[in-house]
């Protein structure tokens, strides 16, 4: 049984907070120890000093394009961007052609998974058939073929009863609901943040209320139901209020914030470069502030990528145009360094916690910690590493990012799956 032994690294375990150097053992799939100056026959070592060892990250909000749109990602390229990243787990959204809403793409998913991937790979089902917000699709064949949660991500369900009915199934199949919260009335046709900017440019808005509408209409849903609810992307100010007053409130709501969302505000971004292009789009200072102060005192649950591959052709047409979405998994570390570590918001503790224990409890995943016994999944990275980032190096098979040169403070160093180093710097 292959070993391997991570040497003198600074251990960050949020599942036990434990910070501090330790040496981990990994035998074949498993941890077998942890401790300091641990001996073993036959290893192989890594020297981790300076560095920081941490349980395997974990990104449940990512596009890997498989079935049908191929040209822009593949669940194999998308696993070699994410462990570029440091992830060693990711959730890929149903947004596929045909759409995740049965189990035999379910099947389809996990079955290239584990032929192409090179980190774990776990499905999202679709809430409507299609994702078409109007017939729930089958969610207990989902659920038993395999998906952890369940998302009509890009489509938001508009309608309040069908929304109901998923919530409803979802608690009895223990599925968390995860929601693109946009009122697509209130945005339709908008390309960027209304806003001064907007007019700016003459671009069509989309105002914050979009989003504020459907998060609002969903927690009275939520307690309504009792179900699991998760806000995909949160970008607003009122978002995040109504996010920390109904957790207050003792409702099973979590969140996630995605790095771009917490770096980039409507006025950063650079005129009519389709590599701003998201949604929910960039928000204004005072929102990125709000979203911050959200990770800071605990409200957000979990960092996420919202990795949406699209190719070149796609993001050259006329900004009004081109397809909505950034990849984000190569960069989703280094970025959240620098802007919540660096700049003193949040600790290393807090980080790590924000990809592991966070997002695994959002979807009630058994990973996210170190433990004798347990995954040998780890992740080990420099939050001193200088380095740049060049999207013509990307694993990804798609280029639209906004951090391309981007000079960066801090990074992956090694992704570990099993007790195998998938990807090294």
């Amino acid at each position: 049984m292959k070993k391997l032994l991570i040497r003198n690294g600074r251990m960050i375990d949020p599942a036990t907070q434990h910070d501090g150097v330790s040496d981990v053992l990994l035998e074949g799939s498993s941890i077998a120890a942890i401790g300091q100056n641990l001996a073993a026959d036959d290893v192989e070592v890594f020297d981790a000093s300076g560095m920081v060892v941490a349980p395997g990250f974990l990104d449940i909000h990512a596009h890997f394009r498989e079935p049908g749109l191929e040209h822009a990602e593949t669940i194999e390229t998308g696993s070699r961007a994410a462990a570029a990243g440091g992830f060693s787990r990711v959730c890929c959204m149903p947004n596929t052609d045909p759409v995740n809403d049965s189990a035999t793409v379910t099947g389809y998913i996990l079955e290239q998974a584990r032929r192409a991937a090179i980190v774990k790979v776990h499905p999202i089902g679709a809430i409507t058939q299609g994702s078409a917000g109007e017939e729930l699709a089958p969610l207990g064949t989902l659920r038993e073929a395999g998906v952890v949660a369940i998302s009509d991500d890009g489509r938001p369900v508009m309608n309040a009863r069908v929304m109901r009915r998923a919530m409803e199934l979802a608690r009895s199949f223990g599925l968390t609901v995860v929601q693109h919260c946009e009122d697509l009335n209130l945005s339709a046709g908008g390309d960027m943040h209304e806003g001064i900017e907007s007019v700016r440019r003459g671009l069509r808005g989309i105002p914050s209320c979009a989003e504020d509408v459907m998060v609002a209409r969903d927690l009275l849903l939520t307690e309504l139901t009792g179900a699991r609810y998760h806000v995909a992307h949160l970008s607003t100010r009122n978002s995040a209020e109504m996010v920390a007053f109904a957790k207050a409130r003792g409702l099973p709501v979590s969140c996630e914030v995605t790095p771009h969302h917490i770096t980039f505000a409507d006025e950063h971004s650079i005129p009519y470069d389709s590599n701003f292009k998201m949604k929910p789009p960039l928000r204004g200072a005072g929102d990125i502030d709000a979203l911050i102060e959200a990770v800071a005192n605990g409200t957000v649950d979990a960092i996420a990528t919202d990795h949406a591959p699209h190719t070149g052709y796609q993001k050259m047409q006329e900004f009004e145009r081109c397809p909505f979405g950034i990849t984000g998994l190569e960069t989703a570390l280094a970025v959240a360094l620098d802007r919540l570590v660096h700049s003193g918001r949040i600790s290393l503790m807090r980080l790590v916690e924000l990809f592991t224990t966070g997002p695994a409890r959002v979807f009630g995943l058994d990973c996210g910690r170190l433990a004798v016994g347990g995954a040998a999944d780890v992740t080990i990275f420099d939050p001193d590493l200088d380095w740049t980032y060049d999207v013509n190096q990307s694993m990804s098979k798609s280029r639209n990012s906004p951090f391309h040169n981007r000079r960066f403070r801090g990074g992956p160093v090694a992704t570990i799956v099993d007790g195998v180093v998938v990807w090294k710097q």
